[in-house]
């Protein structure tokens, strides 16, 4: 016998059933204890205990990856289980299929089930976008530098599609987007994903990765697939995690060794019970810090002419720079001499713009002692502080299964980074005010809430499910230490530059039953959505965005013109760094759709599994769609499944993609230009006939396996998928007006900017890939027990076909700024397209050690000139940490990410931009931090 059960028999029901799950060795932490034919369930301790409400006649599902899952009618209050090790990946799992007691193994499509509280008890990442990005292999996510906003919220992506072609749920239900669109030079340009940072790590049970399209189940966005995040459950457990850590790399504090970047997180959990019917709510809160760390080592470009030695000399005399201005050139003259010029005096000020722009760097640094290292900018990490409040609840109302849940959250970050740094030789810089330059701040101010709420029961056999849930995430901008140049002695220098907001509602009504009696199983489900959303961009002050004459007016119209340099170079406008939103930038945006679907699942046999879900969908702003998935699973053998997908998808363009429009300063190779973003709707794409959007639309086809070797305690998972999307939704290149006064130059003037972009369904693109997963786990010398994972993703995306220009662009020759050469590296090598990961997690006694190594494929350098698209060669990064259990409630656990200080290859000088960019801001494998050592107090309490 394989079960030991040890209680009170009665006839009691709706009681707490709690026991010990054991297997050979010992206790079995983590191990899935779920009621059959539900979505209820828990998971043991790290003592292996566990609690649920159940009635008496219900029957208990208990599962871990590497055992047997055994079934157990529950018959009393107290049940205690050996599992014996043989089938692998046997947990329940709420995605990838409607049938509530479907597991992983026997999925027809690729799942994977992430057990959160293991990680971040022995991995060195804290939050959830890093979490998966070292231990999911299709998974890619990492922090971004010099991109605005995108340095706050890392862009995200699964099997190499866009960060906005996952779908995110949280208990199933449909999480709301960032309100954040990344149009700066990252990966995922022009995309809106899902901000994973605002849910605290410690509030989840496990994650559910679906690898495979199922725009069909679950509606737009899910052409890669599908992230499920599954809440804690725990009642009567404090649980409270503190993690500190540093960067501690030779090439810290601009590549001068030492430490830096600085992260401490405080994370507790807590669960009470409700009722006597298994009612529980659960809390989970945390707190991190993140200090910000540079890896530039100098400026090695030029920093000051010989104007700016004659500001010195005028500066040191207690003159108004202000007045060196003016035509009067007489002071000019007059300290130019002071230092040795030697100007004419009857020069004019024509003269003097020839002879005073030449450079003069290395007199100035030594004269005003400084160092090229003063003119460096923060090329790393951004500065972080923020808190994260989660709670989860669960209310039965009866016996028959009735229960009312809920879920909420709420998060505040508060982000600071810095952009490139304003040299005194630039016309953006107000040496007046500035008389070395400046290096200007973005200050972020992330909000995000959600709240659901759901009632679920049985009528007449059928389980029901009625929910609403709301999100919104808001990001404002402070633009501090800078300027308004245009403005001159006017301009302040901090400014409120606005922002935006992003606001979903989802109304679900989800119907299902499982017929046992009829072939081998049938599951039958459909329901309907519906989900208003809304998005805001908020304008801010006049001084962030305006720009003005020598005057002080505001510029409203095309004959008027900045004020200019004493070169005769005009000032650019608004907050350096990030010019605010404008009004004519602001706006609201609604829109709603509805949608329907139906799905099937059958059991033809105890070894043919098919299924069948279509999905109607219909969107007020752009029509109507519908879906369908057709996937198939034969067991082939007590140990080896076959599996097979094959499905239609689309994703909506999102409200951020219709409505963003705003001006911003982007660098193309080191050179700042002023970018318009404009809607389609607006004359400047009429003008270059580019269309309204449209969705996006995919097919995809996925075979695979997965086999088991019981007597080795082996499992394999291994599938292999395409995809193609059409239309797919791109930022494009930078369209310049011809200067001769056209109304596209005028349309550019009146927005501040020198060139346009916009978003469009400019490309077809083909995604293919093999995704590998082995788990091996046995008992080694005096009852230690070996886990062991590898897991691999080989992927490539490439665009296919031509790139789909209007006549317009392609009679101006202008069919590669659509689509320009830079965008198709971010689309196809900017990040990695091989992944591999080996996990080994050994625990014996009190002790435990955790070994990882994650190999990052290639990357190439996203820039549109070819010559210059460096290949950074494979890294392997090695993460070790030893944890020990010095009492029942207290773990120790210290480590290191990165253990061997990797870092990716060196650019090549032709991409360093004069010394700002020794590693790639464009292309990311696994970041430029280097080692990050830890420490970790872990406290239970029951």
């Amino acid at each position: 016998m394989f079960l030991l059960l040890i209680g009170i028999s009665g006839t009691l029901s709706g009681q707490e059933i709690s026991g010990n799950v054991t297997d050979d060795s010992g206790a079995l932490p983590g191990v899935s204890v779920v009621i059959k034919g539900t979505t209820t369930g828990t998971s043991t301790d790290f003592d292996g205990n566990y609690s649920i409400d159940a009635n008496i006649g219900d029957t208990l599902v208990f599962s871990y990856v590497g055992y047997d899952t055994q079934q157990v009618e529950v018959t009393g209050n107290i049940i205690n289980v050996v599992l014996k090790s043989g089938v692998a990946l046997d947990e329940v799992v709420l995605i990838g299929s409607r049938n509530p007691s479907r597991s992983v193994v026997d999925s027809p499509v690729p799942v994977d089930v992430i057990n959160v509280a293991e990680l971040t008890s022995a991995g060195p990442q804290v939050n959830l976008n890093q979490i998966l990005n070292f231990v999911a292999p299709s998974f890619t996510s990492n922090t971004q530098t010099i991109s605005d906003g995108t340095d706050h919220i890392d862009p995200a992506s699964l099997r190499g599609l866009g960060p906005d072609q996952v779908l995110v749920l949280i208990n199933g239900k449909r999480r709301h987007n960032s309100s954040l669109v990344n149009v700066n030079g990252t990966f995922g340009r022009g995309s809106v994903g899902t901000d994973l940072n605002a849910i605290p790590s410690g509030a989840i049970k496990r994650l559910e990765v679906l690898r495979d399209g199922a725009a069909a189940q679950y509606g737009s966005d899910a052409i890669a697939g599908v992230i499920n995040i599954v809440l804690n459950d725990n009642v009567n457990e404090l649980t409270l995690n503190m993690t500190t850590g540093a960067h501690f790399s030779e090439n810290s504090n601009n590549q001068t060794g030492g430490v830096d970047g600085e992260t401490v997180n405080i994370s507790a959990n807590y669960g009470l019970s409700l009722g006597d019917k298994g009612g529980y709510i659960n809390f989970t809160g945390d707190f991190d810090y993140r200090e910000h760390y540079s890896r530039m080592k100098e400026w090695e470009g030029d920093v000051f002419n010989l104007y700016n030695t004659v500001e010195r000399f005028a500066s040191n005399d207690g003159y108004s720079l202000a007045n060196l201005l003016d035509d009067n050139v007489d002071d000019v003259i007059q300290y130019g001499n002071q230092a040795g010029l030697g100007l004419s005096p009857t020069a004019t000020k024509a003269e003097l713009q020839a002879i005073l722009g030449d450079d003069n760097t290395a007199a100035e640094l030594t004269a005003r002692g400084l160092e090229r290292s003063d003119f460096n900018m923060r090329v790393g990490q951004s500065e972080v502080r923020g808190g994260r409040f989660f709670a989860n609840m669960s209310i039965p109302l009866d016996e028959d299964g009735t229960e009312l849940y809920s879920f909420a959250g709420m998060s505040s970050r508060k982000g600071n980074s810095a952009g490139f740094y304003r040299l005194p030789n630039q016309s953006r810089t107000y040496t007046p005010a500035y008389i070395n330059g400046f290096l200007p701040e973005i200050n972020s101010t992330i909000s995000d809430k959600s709240f659901a709420v759901g009632i679920k029961g049985i009528v007449n056999g059928w389980n029901i499910d009625l929910s609403n849930t709301y999100g919104k995430n808001g990001f404002l901008y402070t633009i501090g230490n800078t300027f308004n140049a245009s403005r001159q002695n006017a301009s302040p220098t901090t400014f409120d530059a606005g922002g935006f907001n992003f606001a979903q509602n989802t109304v679900n009504l989800d119907i299902n039953q499982f017929y046992d009696d009829v072939l081998s199983g049938l599951n039958v489900a459909f329901g309907a959505e519906y989900r208003l959303e809304n998005y805001e961009i908020v304008a801010g002050e006049e001084a962030s965005y305006g720009q003005y004459t020598q005057e002080g007016e505001l510029i409203t119209l095309p004959t008027q013109s900045p004020s200019v340099d004493f070169f005769g170079n005009g000032r650019p406008g608004g907050s350096q760094v990030f010019p605010g939103f404008s009004p004519a930038n602001e706006l609201s945006r609604d829109r709603s759709s509805i949608a329907g679907y139906f799905d099937l699942e059958a059991d033809f046999s105890e070894t043919f599994l098919a299924s069948f879900a279509t999905r109607f969908e219909n969107y007020s702003d752009f029509g109507s769609t519908i879906n369908f998935k057709l996937a198939t699973r034969l067991k082939a053998s007590e140990n080896l499944n076959l599996r097979a997908a094959l499905n239609t998808g689309f994703r909506a363009p999102s409200l951020h993609q219709l409505n963003f429009n705003s001006t911003s300063t982007i660098f193309q190779d080191g050179i700042p230009v002023e970018v318009g973003t404009f809607s389609n709707d607006s004359r400047a794409a009429k003008l270059l006939g580019i269309p309204q959007l449209k969705e996006e639309t995919s097919r995809s086809i996925s075979l695979g396996f997965t086999a088991n070797m019981p007597d080795a305690n082996v499992t394999v998972t291994v599938d292999g998928y395409w995809v193609g999307i059409d239309d797919r939704v791109v930022y494009t290149g930078q369209f310049r007006g011809p200067g001769t006064g056209t109304e596209l130059d005028n349309l550019l003037s009146q927005a501040n900017a020198s060139a346009a972009s916009f978003f469009a369904n400019a490309i077809d693109t083909e995604s293919k890939g093999i995704d590998a997963v082995v788990t091996w786990d046995f008992v080694v010398a005096n009852k230690a027990k070996l886990k062991n994972t590898f897991s691999a993703t080989l992927s490539k995306t490439k665009k296919v076909g031509d790139i789909k220009a209007s006549r317009v662009l392609e009679d101006a020759g202008l069919v590669d700024t659509y689509f320009p050469e830079d965008s198709r590296i971010y689309l196809e090598e900017a990040v990695p397209r091989t992944k591999m990961n080996l996990t080994n997690n050994l625990s014996s006694g009190n002790w435990n050690v955790f070994l990882r190594n994650v190999w990052f494929g290639e990357v190439s350098e996203a820039t549109a000139n070819v010559d210059n698209q460096q290949v950074f060669g494979s890294k392997l990064v090695t993460d070790l940490s030893f944890g020990y259990k010095a009492s029942e409630s207290l773990t120790l656990t210290v480590g290191a990410n990165n253990l061997l200080d990797v870092y990716p290859d060196r650019a090549i000088e032709a991409n360093r931009s004069g010394g700002r960019f020794d590693w790639s801001r464009r292309s990311q494998q696994f970041g430029i931090g280097g080692r990050f050592l830890f420490a970790r107090l872990s406290f239970k309490l029951k």
